[in-house]
């Protein structure tokens, strides 16, 4: 059975054509440079600014330049991915980071970041290529807990285990411990990956708290040794903006992770918590993200 859901969740992740995931990928390059291009904007724009300031104005720059960049996909036909855009903005963090301010970070420091951002890259890997726990509907564990009908997998049962089964709005998968479907790694997480998921969510938060310590070190460093005006404009608003982003990063993802590590507390699924207390508004998500698809996939 696990072969078979393995295979099922892989084959589901294949759909596209290998020339829609290269374009794809250059649509969320173009993305990730856009966005964090106009972050860059605001120590340009508003230099006398303390990097506090230019903390809230550099998020009101970077959610509009998100949205206006998914408009991309009317002009180009391409949409953007967004595990591949939190790929990039990796790759563009740790490419900051090496070519601008490893010269003034410890050694100590240095092995610790780059650990870091190589654990979040295979962590990625990890979860973006494994099964969340997908149940085949043919599922000989269904059977083996007297379960006549998939569907009373898929709704509260008196079986505890079962449950936790549920089908996810997005995928169309039924998952086993479903507990939500993440956009950013876009896969659902379940029984299978909930760890690696919390890993991942953890990661995130320690690495953008390192990069940003360095890069703020880097920054006090100009300052104080009076070479600020000489460093190169680019390379430092390039500093600035990806410390920016890294801080704003670090204050959801803190949220985030609390939510979770109460939810693991209390034995709670996010995908229960929100029909439990709001159905309502769980039966609106799901409504939205219905006519959502519909309206990417006539676009």
């Amino acid at each position: 059975m696990s072969r078979l859901a393995t295979g099922l969740h892989r084959l589901r992740r294949s759909a596209s054509s290998p020339w829609e995931v290269l374009w794809s990928a250059l649509a969320s390059c173009g993305l990730v440079l856009f966005s964090q291009l106009a972050v860059a904007m605001v120590p340009r724009l508003f230099p006398s600014l303390s990097l506090l300031a230019m903390l809230p104005i550099a998020g009101l720059v970077f959610i509009p330049a998100i949205l206006l960049g998914r408009l991309w996909r009317r002009f180009i036909g391409v949409a953007a991915s967004a595990p591949l855009f939190v790929l990039f903005n990796i790759l563009l963090l740790w490419g900051v980071y090496v070519f601008v301010i490893r010269r003034d970070t410890s050694s100590l420091l240095d092995m610790l970041i780059n650990a870091e951002c190589a654990l979040l890259l295979w962590g990625l890997y990890r979860i973006l290529s494994g099964d969340p726990g997908i149940v085949a509907c043919d599922s000989s564990y269904l059977e083996e807990d007297g379960c006549k009908d998939f569907v009373e997998a898929i709704y509260p049962s008196e079986l505890p285990m079962l449950s936790r089964v549920r089908q996810c709005n997005w995928c169309k998968a039924n998952v086993r411990g479903y507990d939500h479907h993440c956009p950013a790694f876009g896969t659902c997480i379940g029984q299978k990956n909930h760890r690696l998921f919390m890993a991942l969510l953890t990661g995130f938060v320690v690495a953008e708290s390192t990069y940003t310590m360095c890069s703020t070190k880097y920054i006090t460093r100009c300052i104080n040794s009076g070479t600020l005006r000489s460093e190169n404009p680019v390379s430092l608003n390039m500093v600035i903006s990806t410390m920016l982003f890294s801080i704003l990063q670090v204050l959801w993802q803190i949220v985030f992770l609390m939510w979770h590590i109460y939810c693991i507390c209390f034995n709670i699924k996010t995908d229960e918590w929100v029909i439990s207390n709001f159905p309502c508004f769980g039966l609106f998500l799901h409504q939205l993200q219905v006519v959502f698809s519909l309206a990417v996939s006539c676009s």
